[in-house]
């Protein structure tokens, strides 16, 4: 068989997988859960042990910290480590040899977290896991850490900053690893890890990463354990992540705030122009007026269904967020994610609130973000926003205007456009989606929820572009985890079932 370079990123890999002539069946659902499940509390002191270092990127010695600890667990369960010199904060590689095996599988998880403000966590230090139960009112009340395993509840939760985002998947695989070892199921494939530390931080230093050590990643197939599964909470797979991109515009009136009264109707407002703008790319229906902005996207009928397959419940999602009607880019929630966005994320101008004043402003700002799809690359979008502008009229600038531009030019916008990464898309049969689907499948005996692509982004176009190799997304978290936010948490029973979910994708057979 050829060989694929790729970034396989399937949960252990279906490392496990059986193979040639010695193969062995693969292990059914109950002996997966009794090898995996049979000591909660156990697993739960190792995530609350994986928990309790800090990991905000912008803080390097955090990391190192972090990496000194976690270089050595991987060790100690055979693994060789190796740290990818980048130009911010080091890559952790890690490897795994099998006797005999043909393929190789590499997994992405991130171990880097967003930062916190502790003065929003229901909880002293979002570093130090703290375990909760449910009230009747729907509030959480702090419990002792469970001793004992046959009191150990599913509906608990585990409340500290990257439970659900990533490091808890961390801690999922490596007791993956334990339990498979431990029940002696050797694995067939060899494996290999890419643990990002910069992934809150749009993975700034991943492309050049991959570059540098693009024979050491070379793998047949890619699975990412990263993200949310459906709203429903029901197993997933996603074959593909929206792309990102960022724009900062800024306009301009006089170069210092002046009097309302003394100017007003006669010194331009950099407020208005900027709204002006803005609203000159979208109609009332929420679909992007910038010419040619979708062009490329096509749904035929039989992705149409897969969509349309998808157990949304839409009037619920409106009724949680409390706002009437959706935009019309799409008939769907679904069909909408295989567009590109266009979002306003913020927007400031001198002072609201109890600082208003009666000025005018000397500069609007709008931070602008841009969702990309497979079809729309992300130079492309960013390009068309810019030409769009022009077309209106501005002179559009990547600098701060001098006084003699000032002068010279009647409505000046600075533009600062960045490109995190692109999107990707695998098919439905590739590899990296069969070995997801037919692990859940025999685990949970049904198919999981399949999402053509997710609506967020996570940095695996370098990957895919790089080592050419299809990839799939699996979820093994609650969906109403809090991520990016405080108070994140980790429901107990879905950390147990993504430790089960790993070994399954590991003993998978290979497609």
């Amino acid at each position: 068989m050829k060989r694929i370079c790729g970034l396989v990123i399937v949960a252990a890999a279906s490392a496990f997988a059986s193979f040639g002539a010695e193969a062995q069946s693969a292990p059914d659902a109950s002996r997966i859960r009794a090898i995996t499940q049979n000591d909660p509390v156990a697993s739960l002191d190792f995530l609350r042990e994986t928990l309790s270092l800090p990991n905000d990127a912008t803080y390097p010695e955090e990391i190192a910290a972090l990496l000194d600890w976690l270089e050595p667990q991987f060790q100690k369960r055979g693994f060789t480590t190796k740290r990818l010199p980048t130009d911010g904060n080091p890559v952790l590689f890690a490897e795994r040899r099998t006797p005999g095996a043909t393929k190789t599988a590499l997994f992405y998880m991130h171990s880097d977290g967003q930062p916190v403000d502790p003065s929003k966590w229901n909880q002293p230090d979002p570093y130090k896991p703290v375990m909760k139960t449910r009230n009747a009112d729907g509030s959480w009340k702090s419990i002792d850490w469970p001793e004992n395993r046959s009191k150990v509840s599913r509906d608990w939760r585990v409340f500290a900053r990257s439970s659900a985002d990533d490091k808890g998947q961390i801690a999922q695989f490596l007791l993956a690893i334990d339990a498979l070892d431990g029940a002696k199921l050797p694995p067939g494939y060899n494996i290999k890890l890419f643990i990002d530390t910069e992934e809150e931080q749009g993975s700034p230093h991943i492309a050049s990463a991959i570059a540098a050590n693009r024979d050491l990643l070379t793998a047949d197939f890619l699975l990412i354990f990263d993200g949310p599964p459906h709203a429903s909470g029901r197993p997933t797979v996603t074959l593909g992540a929206r792309g990102i991109a960022t724009i900062t515009l800024t306009t301009y009136g006089p170069k210092t705030p002046q009097h309302s009264g003394h100017y007003g109707n006669y010194l331009p407002n950099p407020a208005f122009e900027l709204a002006r703008i803005l609203s000159s790319m979208k109609d009332p229906s929420g679909r992007v007026l910038i010419k040619g902005y979708y062009d490329g996207v096509r749904l035929d009928e039989k992705t149409r269904a897969m969509l349309a397959a998808t157990p949304d419940d839409e009037t619920a999602i409106l009724s949680r967020v409390e706002v009437a009607k959706p935009e019309k880019v799409a008939p769907s929630l679904q069909e909408a994610l295989q567009y590109p966005s266009l979002n306003i994320r913020g927007m400031a101008s001198a002072w609201v609130g109890k600082e208003a004043r009666t000025v005018i402003p000397s500069t609007a700002t709008a931070e602008i973000d841009i969702r990309t799809v497979k079809e729309t690359p992300p130079e492309r979008l960013v390009r068309l926003v810019r030409r769009h502008i022009e077309k209106l009229g501005y002179y559009v600038i990547d600098h701060e205007p001098s006084d003699v531009e000032r002068l010279a030019h009647a409505g000046i916008v600075r533009f600062d456009a960045e490109i995190s990464y692109p999107a990707f898309r695998s098919n439905y049969d590739s590899n990296a989606s069969v070995i997801a689907r037919s692990a859940i499948r025999r685990l949970y005996g049904e198919e999981p929820i399949v999402l053509r692509t997710s609506g967020g982004s996570v940095p695996v176009s370098p990957f895919v572009e790089a080592l050419g190799a299809p990839a799939a997304i699996v979820s093994t978290v609650n969906p109403d985890n809090n991520q990016h936010s405080p108070n994140e948490n980790l429901r107990v029973g879905e950390f147990l079932d993504g430790i089960s979910i790993m070994a399954a994708i590991m003993t998978s057979p290979a497609p």
